[in-house]
């Protein structure tokens, strides 16, 4: 049987197409796919050529419903609405033994490895997805990695509740991560932004508050929410040269500072910049996608559950369009003019 789907073939060669329907095996589960968000990480797999090969589909971040299930399959049935999960560790290596799946250096990875889900359907693993409720809609469910990659963030370090909070970016894992920080108990978290909307979108999500990095005198304001001594954690999101020695400068003495955001350009330090490193005696460490023991982790439970309760907040303005899979390509070339998407893009597969 065939399906429709969104096949890449070379640099801004996008297809909408007919290729072969997957049939799920042992332990696999095929998924009709609703929603796909187009990741940061398909633009240049897409418009720069740098897929690992062609042709492809791309797509790793998905909602849908259980379409048929392999045999041995016991943790989803037919019509159980689920979330992707794009990872699958090799399960053998050093680094999956100790359950850091995310440093596999022998995995493979759903919608850049292997056929994702541009697609009407696609097939996994069972242990590939999570299950989700009627509370939780299926544009919700096409953003459980990119709110588990907030939440890995937050535990890469020590949090603990009743402390101040600074998040660098208020793009969708900013938000992400300032609720996870409210969620677990901060006492006061700090969005940091460009863009006076977005600092009022984490108003209504729960900040402290939001301040302007682009405005005179922003600095002695961030630090008179912390009466001075700076914030016990710094969240940088948006890897972004500025807001990444931004967060040194924010960071209390003894703080504990992560990289959350994916860097795109060369960064350096001045002396007396990194000196605040060694000064301050701060904790500073990244993270990466968002797994942990047993697999997938604790993060996809738990952004199921949060989203099912309504604490882990959505808003609208986190997706900025809806585009139908046979307008993949559309979809693709409007992020070849810088300044036009603001937010999310979803590719619905039914249309």
């Amino acid at each position: 049987m065939k399906m429709k789907a969104g096949v890449v073939y070379g640099v801004k060669d996008i297809r909408y197409e007919d290729i072969e329907k997957p049939v799920p095996g042992e332990g696999q589960v095929l998924v009709k796919v609703k929603y796909t968000g187009i990741c940061g990480s398909d633009l240049p797999r897409v418009n720069e050529g740098t897929a690992h090969y062609t042709p492809i589909v791309l797509g790793h971040e998905f909602s849908g419903t259980v379409e048929q299930v392999g045999a041995g399959v016991t943790n989803v049935a037919p019509k159980d609405r689920v979330a992707g999960i794009p990872l699958v560790p090799c399960m053998k290596c050093e680094d999956c033994q100790k359950g850091n799946y995310s440093l596999c250096k022998h995995y493979d990875f759903i919608g850049s490895h292997s056929f994702g889900s541009y697609a009407q359907y696609v097939c996994v693993p069972q242990t590939n997805v999570v299950k989700f409720d009627d509370a939780v809609s299926f544009e919700k469910g096409a953003f459980f990695e990119p709110a588990t990659v907030a939440l890995h963030g937050l535990e890469r370090t020590d949090y603990k509740g009743g402390k101040t909070v600074a998040v660098l970016g208020g793009g969708t894992i900013g938000m992400m991560t300032m609720q996870w920080a409210k969620i677990f108990g901060a006492k006061k978290v700090v969005v940091f932004d460009i863009l006076d909307e977005r600092l009022a979108l984490g108003m209504r999500l729960g900040a402290t508050a939001g301040i302007n990095t682009s405005k005179e005198g922003f600095m002695e304001e961030a630090l008179s929410e912390t009466y001075g001594r700076g914030f016990d954690y710094v969240f940088e999101t948006a890897g972004n040269v500025t807001t990444m020695k931004l967060a040194f400068k924010l960071a209390a003495n003894k703080a504990e500072v992560c990289f959350i955001g994916t860097p795109t350009k060369e960064i350096s330090f001045t002396v007396d910049e990194w000196e605040q490193l060694n000064r301050k005696e701060f904790k500073l460490t990244g993270s990466w996608m968002s797994y942990s023991a047993p697999f997938p982790g604790h993060e996809w439970e738990l952004v199921a559950h949060y989203f099912g309760t309504g604490e882990l907040k959505f808003d609208d303005s986190f997706i900025f369009e809806k585009i139908g899979l046979s307008n993949i390509d559309t979809a693709f070339s409007k992020f070849l003019m810088p300044g036009t998407v603001k937010g999310k893009i979803l590719i619905d597969s039914e249309a």
